[in-house]
C-alpha cells in the first residue's frame, strides 16, 4: 500500500467545495460510499451511508464506473473484490484499521496451520489477504448467524477478540479459537467511568458495540452493530442514551430522530483518557473534504487487489452476502 501525499498547501480549492465534489461525482460517473464514522459533511455528500455489511451490500450493486470509498482501506478492498472491472479510489490510503493491521497475513497463516481442521470465520475488518484464507466473512450485524454455519466444527474467529467472545456467548460456544486483536477505539471505553455516568443518569439506556471490552458490555442494555445501535436509538423508549461506539454515528442518529419527530439526549460513553478524543477513529477521520475533492478530480489514490487474492477472498464474501440477503 503506497502512501498518500499530504494535501499541498499551495493547492487552490473551489469556494464551494461541496458543490464541486458533487459536480465531479457526476462528471466521473462515480458513486460515493461512506461509513457512519466519517465526518458529517462527508456523510451528507454520500450516495450511500452505512455500516460494514450495508456498505458491502451497496458495493455489490454498484452500476457506476468509479467507486469513491470514504471509510478505511479494508472497506475499499472489499468493494474492489466485488467490482474488479471498476476503479476504486479513496481520499487517503493511510486510512487503515487497527484490527486489519493487527492481523498480518503471514502470522495468520501460521495461526491457521497451528489449528488443523479448524474452519475460519473472519470479521470484515481484515485485509484482503486474510479474507482469502477464510471460509466465511462476517460483520458485527451478522456475526452470530455466520458462526452458526459452523456448529459442531472447530472454528477460528479473527481478528477481534471482543467480538469473538461475544459471538461465543450468543452462539453458546466456549470452544472458539480466537485471534487476539482489538479495535483501538472500542477498547478505549472505560467501564469504571461508565458506571459513574450511569449513576448520574439512572434513566439512560446504554447502547454498545460488541467490539467493546466485556466489562463495558456487561453494563450495556443493548448490544448491536453500528446500524443496530442507530435503529435502537430511535426506537428506544429511553429519552437519554449513553452510546459506546465511535461518535460519528451521532450525526445519523440525530437525522433519524429529527425525521421521526423525536428529541433525545445523546451521551458519548466515557473513555479512559479524558485528555484526548480517543473514541474517534483516527483512521476514519483522515478523510477530509479537501482530500475527497482531489480524489475525485484525479481518480487517485486507487485501491487494487491482486487477482488471485481477489478470487479467493470473493468466495467467503459472496457467501456472507448470500446468507445475509
Amino acid at each position: 500500500m503506497s502512501t498518500t501525499p499530504p494535501v499541498d498547501p499551495a493547492e487552490v480549492f473551489p469556494d464551494d467545495l461541496e458543490a464541486a465534489i458533487l459536480d465531479l461525482k457526476r462528471e466521473q460517473n462515480a458513486v460515493l460510499l461512506a461509513h457512519y464514522y466519517q465526518e458529517s459533511e462527508i456523510q451528507d455528500l454520500a450516495d450511500f451511508v452505512g455500516d460494514s455489511l450495508a456498505l458491502a451490500q451497496a458495493a455489490s450493486r454498484v452500476d457506476k464506473d468509479v467507486i469513491v470509498f470514504c471509510g478505511v482501506h479494508f472497506m475499499a478492498e472489499t468493494a474492489k473484490i466485488l467490482n474488479p472491472e471498476r476503479k476504486v479510489v479513496v481520499p487517503d490510503l493511510e486510512a487503515g484499521c487497527s484490527l486489519a493491521d493487527g492481523c498480518p497475513p503471514d502470522e495468520f497463516r501460521d495461526f491457521i496451520k497451528a489449528h488443523p481442521g479448524a474452519r475460519v470465520l473472519s470479521y470484515i475488518n481484515c485485509s484482503a489477504d486474510v479474507k482469502a484464507m477464510s471460509d466465511l466473512i462476517c460483520t458485527s450485524s451478522n456475526a452470530v448467524k455466520m458462526a452458526r454455519e459452523f456448529e459442531g466444527q472447530p472454528l477460528i474467529v479473527a481478528p477481534d477478540r471482543h467480538l469473538a467472545r461475544w459471538i461465543g456467548q450468543q452462539a453458546g460456544r466456549d470452544d472458539l479459537i480466537i485471534w487476539q486483536g482489538a479495535c483501538i477505539v472500542h477498547e478505549q471505553f472505560s467501564a469504571k467511568e461508565l458506571t459513574r455516568l450511569r449513576v448520574r443518569h439512572p434513566e439512560a439506556e446504554v447502547l454498545a458495540h460488541p467490539e467493546c471490552d466485556a466489562s463495558v458490555l456487561d453494563q450495556a442494555d443493548f448490544i448491536a452493530s453500528t446500524s443496530g445501535i442507530i435503529a435502537r436509538s430511535v426506537d428506544s423508549p429511553a429519552e437519554t442514551l449513553i452510546i459506546a461506539t465511535e461518535d460519528g454515528v451521532f450525526h445519523e442518529i440525530e437525522k433519524k430522530l429529527h425525521a421521526a419527530g423525536k428529541q433525545k439526549t445523546l451521551i458519548q460513553a466515557p473513555g479512559m483518557d479524558e485528555s484526548c478524543a480517543c473514541n474517534r477513529c483516527p483512521f476514519m477521520r483522515l478523510n477530509t473534504l479537501e482530500k475527497l475533492y482531489l480524489c475525485l478530480r484525479d481518480l487517485s489514490p486507487e485501491v487494487t487487489v491482486a487477482e488471485e487474492t481477489r478470487l479467493q477472498a470473493l468466495v467467503p464474501i459472496q457467501r456472507m452476502l448470500e446468507l445475509s440477503a
